[in-house]
């Protein structure tokens, strides 16, 4: 028995009323501290050193006084700050309203891809057509053709807003990526599950409303959330558009002013968006992952 375990067992007998380690787990412990502190000043200095390697060769290059002056001049970034949150403001209306139609279309076209019966083949036919051509269709070029294609048609009744039809652009391309993340969460549910739905007597409408798609969701939130990043930044592509969003606001300076730093200031605000939902990200899908490892439902 174990000089641990002979503690232990004392204090179970009632000898002692607290636990007292042994020097060798003392020992163990003090070790392990001393190993992370030691892994901490390690890579602190490491990257203190890479730090100052890439200031001294990015300050000591031949353009970059020139390159300083154009695209981070304090000037220009203050002057372009304002107006780019102001746009900012579309982005992130575009990102709320853009990202739940993606959601509701997504799941109704998984839905159609993962329908059975001979019936209901022209409806998965469609889902499929759908899905594959917006997934190979470059993101730019259906915005083009929607921005631009949609007015000429000359249409009674429908808008020509450029926000709108660049929203539509969004949603069209993104609820094909988003409808095959659903459609791989739904056929990762073993078939026992159905089956056992059916022999309950659920219907099949029942058992993937009540039974399949709540474990689908679950197992699909870390690539969902992905994409919804991903949407973030793509939403500042409506631009093309003519709508002032951040990266018009940016477009509009530097061409009146030929200095670049409003672009600088434009992508950092989107940076600053993206990395809280990136590490949101990152914490669903390590959560998961512990719950998985434990035998949790997920």
């Amino acid at each position: 028995m174990t000089e641990d375990a002979l503690h232990q067992e004392e204090g179970t007998d009632g000898k002692h009323d607290t636990y007292t380690p042994s020097s060798r787990r003392i020992e163990r412990e003090r070790y392990r501290r001393s190993r992370a502190r030691r892994a901490t000043a390690v890579a602190a200095l490491s990257t203190l050193v890479t730090g100052a390697v890439l200031f001294l060769v990015i300050t000591g290059s031949p353009g970059w006084q020139r390159t300083r002056e154009t695209f981070l001049s304090p000037e220009y970034a203050r002057m372009a700050l304002p107006q780019v949150l102001d746009g900012l403001l579309l982005n992130l209306r575009l990102l709320v309203i853009c990202g739940a139609c993606v959601l509701v279309l997504g799941l109704l076209l998984a839905v159609a891809r993962t329908l059975r019966g001979p019936v209901l083949f022209p409806l998965r036919a469609l889902a499929t057509a759908y899905t594959d051509f917006f997934r190979g269709l470059p993101l730019i070029i259906c915005l083009l053709m929607v921005v631009f294609g949609v007015p000429a048609l000359r249409l009674q009744g429908v808008t020509t807003d450029p926000v709108l039809l660049g929203g539509t652009a969004l949603v069209l391309t993104y609820s094909a990526y988003v409808a095959e993340v659903f459609r791989a969460g739904i056929e990762s549910v073993h078939p026992s599950q159905r089956a056992a739905a059916r022999s309950l007597g659920l219907s099949s409408a029942a058992t993937l409303r009540y039974v399949v798609l709540p474990q689908a969701v679950r197992r699909v939130v870390p690539p969902l959330l992905n994409d919804l990043v991903s949407l973030q930044k793509d939403t500042g592509l409506v631009s093309i558009a003519g709508a002032i969003d951040a990266v018009y606001a940016a477009q509009i300076i530097a061409g009146k002013y030929f200095n670049y730093t409003p672009y600088v200031i434009a992508g950092l605000v989107f940076v600053a968006l993206t990395i809280p939902m990136t590490r949101f990200t990152d914490w669903v899908t390590a959560r998961m992952d512990r719950r998985r490892a434990q035998g949790g439902t997920v």
